[in-house]
């Protein structure tokens, strides 16, 4: 069989290259041409296992909610009898460590105008680690409603990941460390840690 005939070991080769891809250059290196260039197949191979250009993508970064939602089980089955806050604190630390250890693929998995979220079933690897999020935060602070919170705290923590990977945070605020800055986000949305 050549490198070009469909198989279900081509299709995880694309994937598998891409995620090294948008490792080591970022999105906007995630070209169809340039992922069948570096499997070594020719460039209209892809197009018989991703028939658009994004279905591929939507699988790069189906891989990355995976190893973000593996990290997160981890991090919970480590502090599972933890309070609701620092289970949050820990899942929310997992959440921005991820995001500036695989910046490209951070940057993939959350941009909805590159994917095919629906088709490819990226909802059902994300949507669980944000209704955990969701979970939490009903136990921290049960008189609230905990879904618009926990989406405000999710778009503080990207804010939190986008400013420091860009170096923002640090600039403006002197800290070394984004931890302050991740308690400082879980008390405004919160409100003060009970003594």
């Amino acid at each position: 069989m050549s490198t070009d005939e469909p198989g279900p070991g081509l299709r995880a080769r694309l994937v598998e290259v891409g995620v090294e891809l948008v490792a080591r250059e970022g999105v906007q290196a995630l070209t169809l041409r340039e992922i069948a260039r570096r499997a070594g197949v020719s460039h209209g191979a892809p197009r018989r296992h991703f028939p658009t250009h994004l279905e591929l993508l939507s699988a790069i970064a189906r891989h990355g909610f995976a190893e973000l939602a593996e990290r997160a089980a981890v991090a919970a089955a480590g502090d599972g009898t933890a309070n609701p806050r620092a289970q949050l604190e820990s899942l929310a630390r997992v959440y921005l460590e991820f995001a500036l250890d695989h910046r490209g693929m951070y940057e993939l998995m959350f941009r909805h105008d590159l994917l095919e979220s629906g088709h490819l079933g990226l909802r059902d690897t994300s949507l669980p680690l944000f209704g955990r999020l969701v979970e939490l935060v009903a136990l921290a602070r049960p008189d609230v409603d905990a879904r618009p919170v926990a989406g405000a705290l999710w778009a503080n923590l990207h804010g939190i990941a986008q400013l420091w990977g860009w170096g923002s945070l640090q600039l403006a605020t002197g800290a070394d460390d984004f931890v302050p800055l991740l308690r400082s986000a879980l008390e405004a949305h919160l409100g003060p840690e009970a003594a």
